[in-house]
């Protein structure tokens, strides 16, 4: 990145986006946002439509769900059916009518959605004998899955679950580690879609229960004017400090967070108003992106929602494990993130001089902060979950909670058709997760029929030779690569069921995985969660990084490669988890977690000293290595490492402190 402040001759005001700048934006870089919007009498049946799915889903929660089947296939036929009708067959088709063939495939997937209402007492006394309609049924709900995922959600995952069923298929031709005894196409059908262990298995389960349930409460939030508040709160919190309008994009993503699934629509949203202003107070460009494009995916760490993997990684984990453990067990990490990306940003604006906001810049505080009655919701949402209060009911008084909230604002029009709307916003945004799910469900069920994570566990651990730290980076690889090609719910499910049980294998050897401790278990599956987050800001495929280039102006490259820098947390964190599990909150005392968070603290400090080059004053290469490693040995979970490196910090503290009003050189640039 260039050391150079701004050049004078740009703008001195810089307009945000406005929310048509924002949608297409949106439409380019999120696939889940590129929909139809018809404007004939279909308009008012996909509007009814998603509203009856919303109702449906809300009477559910209320009042109990249907049989497994049942609850999973209508919710899977709701979301087929919007798929085809509001995704069209390519991103450049047009968004203005529906072509004859999608509602075809529309009513075959009401067909689909309906087939286990009709026909559930045959079909479970039928033991897996299927007739030959339901054969081709059930080969059509597979296809039009498949298809669904590839529209709603992207290619890359629906060419990983093709291979998953090649590999079901052809198991008998595949090499000695990876062979199996082979799936006829019946049996494959019948696993797929007449058992719970494929698309009707664990990951649909939870997006028809638990994920609907958040995405409707954010909908409502976003109606009850939140997603406002949190930019306005952010500025009035951290405008005025050094570099304002960075930690104000830092703040304002971290809290989107709580709301949004989405590292890309948390970039336009928060962005929109962020990046320009950062421009105009002499941040570069391809840094200001940066900063936005790493706290907004940072959003999908932050608890309680987490981009809805957390309901995910329940089910997934299940031995008692509850939501709230996942969400107090998330705190710690996401807190470290957030803070690295302010540690690095503020040493970035103090190397370039960079003010905050002026008084006139500011929003009246008091005004804002009389509105902290908006946050009521959220708030609400954690402490009846600390009390242990079921987290579909949660979502519930949080809906709840929303519309009182709504009514109360006086800054909104809120009534019945703003309850209707958020209704149908949020059934809107849980097609693509369904679909993302139901296709995720395919590869889960591949993986648990032939053994594959087994299989593929053991032989990751022999090809790192049982070496640990090996076998994490080889995981951390697959987990990225994976990302780039996958949203967070559809990617935290292959890795979990692939590459988790290595890491469990190896910190757990002489247990069955199934008996593993809880610490080690959770350690493992928040590991895979993580890189596979990140790769929303790891080139080459780094949408986030994108979305934000396309704000800013930058060079979309050189914007993913400065947030990979900024977010270096996001790379050292799994690893800490990992080696120091006190982070995650479980059988630890008080000051087990002091400890860690101080040192991790402290090493965040020195290795964001160490990258960008500056602290009290710049920093020549010597200084940059040594803090770096410094740093890292803070960071390390072990006694020894944690003193020298804090020796070495509180050296370089003194020597920079006691220095810093000489220049000694030229200022560092980095690169």
């Amino acid at each position: 990145m260039s050391n150079n402040r701004k050049e004078t001759t740009e703008p001195q005001q810089v307009e945000a986006l406005s929310l048509e700048q924002q949608q297409e934006l949106l439409e380019k870089f999120d696939i889940e946002s590129n929909q139809r919007n018809p404007q004939n009498f279909m308009k008012y049946v996909i509007y009814g439509g998603l509203l009856a799915f919303s109702l449906f889903q809300l009477y559910t929660a209320i009042y109990g769900q249907f049989p497994a089947q049942i609850q999973r296939t209508v919710h899977l036929g709701f979301a087929l059916t919007f798929v085809f009708l509001l995704f069209p067959l390519r991103r450049n088709f047009s968004k203005k009518s529906i072509p004859f063939y999608d509602y075809i495939l529309a009513i075959l997937s009401i067909v689909i959605g309906s087939y286990w209402v009709i026909n559930y007492d045959r079909l479970v006394r039928s033991l897996g004998k299927l007739e030959t309609l339901d054969f081709w049924v059930g080969l059509f709900a597979v296809l039009l899955v498949l298809e669904a995922s590839r529209r709603a959600v992207g290619l890359p995952i629906a060419i990983i679950a093709g291979l998953f069923l090649a590999y079901a298929f052809y198991g008998p031709y595949m090499p000695d580690f990876m062979a199996h005894r082979g799936q006829n196409l019946e049996s494959l059908v019948n696993l797929m879609f007449y058992s719970t262990d494929g698309i009707l298995g664990t990951p649909l389960a939870v997006s028809a229960t638990y994920i609907f349930a958040f995405l409707l409460f954010g909908a409502f939030l976003v109606k009850t004017g939140v997603g406002e508040y949190f930019n306005d709160l952010a500025i009035s919190v951290a405008g005025k400090l050094v570099g304002g309008p960075a930690k104000v994009a830092i703040f304002s993503s971290a809290l989107q967070g709580t709301i949004s699934g989405s590292s890309v629509a948390n970039v336009v949203t928060s962005g929109a108003y962020t990046i320009p202003l950062m421009k105009r107070l002499g941040y570069e460009k391809n840094f200001a992106g940066a900063v936005e494009a790493s706290s907004s995916t940072g959003g999908q760490l932050m608890p309680p929602i987490m981009g809805a993997a957390a309901f995910l990684m329940v089910e997934f984990i299940g031995r008692g494990v509850s939501y709230w453990d996942i969400a107090k067990a998330a705190a710690i990490p996401a807190v470290l993130y957030f803070a690295g990306i302010w540690i690095m940003t503020h040493f970035e604006a103090k190397r370039l001089g960079l003010r905050g906001l002026t008084d006139e810049e500011m929003p009246d505080r008091k005004e804002i902060f009389k509105k902290l009655y908006l946050l009521i919701p959220i708030a609400l949402i954690i402490v009846i979950m600390m009390f242990g209060v079921p987290v579909i009911h949660s979502a519930l008084y949080g809906i709840l909670a929303c519309i009182i909230v709504g009514f109360i604002n006086p800054d909104v029009k809120f009534g019945v058709k703003e309850i209707f709307d958020a209704l149908v916003d949020g059934a809107r945004t849980a097609v693509p997760v369904a679909a993302a799910t139901a296709c995720a469900g395919i590869i889960v069920g591949v993986v648990v029929k032939t053994g594959l994570g087994l299989s593929l566990a053991n032989s990751l651990v022999k090809l790192a030779g049982g070496s640990i730290l090996i076998t994490l980076f080889f995981v951390m690889i697959a987990s990225l690569i994976l990302g780039m090609g996958a949203p967070t719910t559809a990617n935290y499910v292959i890795t979990s069921t692939i590459a988790a049980p290595a890491i469990i294998a190896l910190l757990a050897p002489d247990v069955p995985a199934s008996a593993a401790p809880i610490i080690v278990v959770l350690s493992a599956h928040f590991f895979v969660f993580y890189f596979g987050i990140i790769a929303d800001i790891t080139p080459p495929v780094a949408l986030a990084a994108f979305s934000a280039a396309a704000i800013s102006g930058g060079d979309p490259i050189k914007t993913g490669i400065h947030s990979a820098k900024l977010a270096i947390a996001a790379f050292i964190i799994p690893y800490m988890i990992i080696f120091s599990p006190a982070l995650l909150m479980i059988d630890v005392t008080v000051w087990e977690i002091i400890w860690v968070v101080f040192t991790a603290m402290m090493g965040m400090i020195a290795i964001g000293a160490g990258i960008i080059g500056y602290w009290y004053r710049p920093i020549n290469w010597i200084e940059r290595i040594i803090l770096v490693a410094a740093g890292v040995a803070m960071i390390y979970p072990e006694s020894l490492s944690d003193t020298i490196g804090l020796i070495v910090f509180g050296i370089m503290f003194v020597i920079q402190y006691v220095t810093r009003n000489k220049e000694n050189g030229s200022k560092v640039a980095i690169s």
